[in-house]
C-alpha cells in the first residue's frame, strides 16, 4: 500500500500547526511524510494479536535520587552573585506599578 500525501494535505498541516513552509520545504515534507506513512502501513501488516499490550519495551528504572538534607548556603554566598541588593534581600524590577 502506497501512501502519497498532496501537497494540499501538507500545507492544511502547515496551516494547522501554523507553521509558514517555503516551497521546497513543502516538497520535503511532502515526501518526508509520505515515507513515514508507508513506514506505518507496513507495520499495520504485522500480526501483533500474540504480544500483549506494554507502555514501554524497557525496563521501568527510578531516576530520582533520594532526597536527603544537606546544610544550605548562607545568606552571603546566595546574595553573593545578585546584581542588586538591598537589606539582605535580591532587590528586582518592580512587576506592577
Amino acid at each position: 500500500m502506497t501512501v502519497i500525501l498532496t501537497r494540499e494535505q501538507v500545507e492544511h498541516v502547515a496551516n494547522l500547526a501554523k507553521l509558514g513552509l517555503t516551497e521546497q520545504e513543502i516538497e520535503l515534507y511532502r515526501e518526508q511524510l509520505s515515507a513515514i506513512l508507508e513506514y506505518f502501513a507496513i507495520l499495520q501488516q504485522l500480526d501483533t494479536d500474540a504480544i500483549p499490550p506494554t507502555a514501554t519495551v524497557l525496563p521501568l528504572r527510578n531516576v530520582m535520587r533520594m532526597d536527603e538534607p544537606s546544610p544550605s548556603l548562607s545568606r552571603e554566598d546566595v546574595l553573593a552573585n545578585a546584581p542588586a541588593v538591598v537589606e539582605g534581600h535580591f532587590r528586582v524590577k518592580a512587576i506592577l506599578e
